[in-house]
């Protein structure tokens, strides 16, 4: 067994562009990033809005090992029973107790547990349970299994995120951020070894505005009409981050921004 384990983390995938990214290029993206495990958020992926059975499964054939969501993943009721069904599609821990889904797994990578944590942040956000206190909780219950723990927090303010980062720091490997869908250039290992960055990016249109269509988007501003968004469809930037973990202590030993590129 490796002494280090390759995470590859893809950012919120969206519409069409983002999805034939994904299943034309991310098998080929994680084998030359040599990554053991990739986790990938697949929320927006379905019109931007949402994700359906037959995408998720064939985010699973293009080498997705776990899909991870937020606010947005409610949108499609007919994912709801994979969220009881499947223990590798994750909806944030912290909504209440009762709501379909689960927001942790565990998978074995090699000869080491590897568990994903999926929590959302109250910023801007539907007024759920406190991600700091479930995180925390959830946190101290896996390291009595495994030391190594990966979070996607999926939340609109830096400063919640980065306090989430810094609170959890040394008890988890990474903290990686999603929803914002830009990449952040502020990737770097905390004081007691966790990869943290603000946002992973998005995985999707280019040339759009966050996934969407530039025009729809400008003439709603212009307009202040509300305007249904859609999503752009041309060239797709896959984003992400790769974090290299030892696979003793849990502790991340680098953390560096992806991007691959469609010309």
């Amino acid at each position: 067994m490796s002494e280090t384990i390759r995470v590859l983390m893809i950012g919120d995938v969206v519409g069409k562009s983002g999805c034939v990214a994904v299943f034309t290029r991310l098998k080929t993206l994680k084998k030359r990033m040599n990554a053991d495990l990739c986790v990938l958020n697949g929320e927006n992926a379905t019109e931007g809005h949402g994700i359906t059975p037959d995408v998720l499964n064939m985010f699973y054939q293009s080498g997705a090992d776990i899909i991870t969501s937020g606010n947005h993943i409610w949108q499609k009721k007919e994912i709801y029973p994979f969220l009881n069904s499947d223990k590798r599609l994750l909806r944030p821990e912290n909504y209440p107790a009762g709501v379909d889904g689960k927001g942790v797994t565990q998978v074995t990578v090699g000869d080491k547990t590897v568990a994903v944590l999926n929590l959302q942040g109250l910023c801007e956000l539907p007024n759920i349970r406190s991600p700091f206190a479930v995180g925390k909780e959830v946190v101290q219950r896996l390291r009595n299994k495994c030391n190594i723990i990966i979070i996607d927090f999926h939340a609109e303010s830096t400063a919640e995120k980065e306090a989430l980062g810094i609170y959890l720091d040394g008890q988890v490997s990474v903290v990686a951020g999603t929803h914002t869908h830009i990449q952040t250039a502020d990737e770097r290992i905390l004081p007691n070894g966790t990869a943290y960055i603000s946002d992973i990016g998005m995985t999707g249109a280019r040339d759009s505005v966050l996934g969407m269509d530039p025009a729809i988007i400008i003439k709603k501003n212009l307009t202040q009409m509300p305007l249904k968004m859609e999503t752009s469809h041309n060239n797709a930037d896959i984003m992400g981050i790769l974090c290299v973990i030892d696979a003793n202590s849990g502790k991340s030993l680098s953390i560096e921004r992806v991007v691959d590129r469609s010309f």
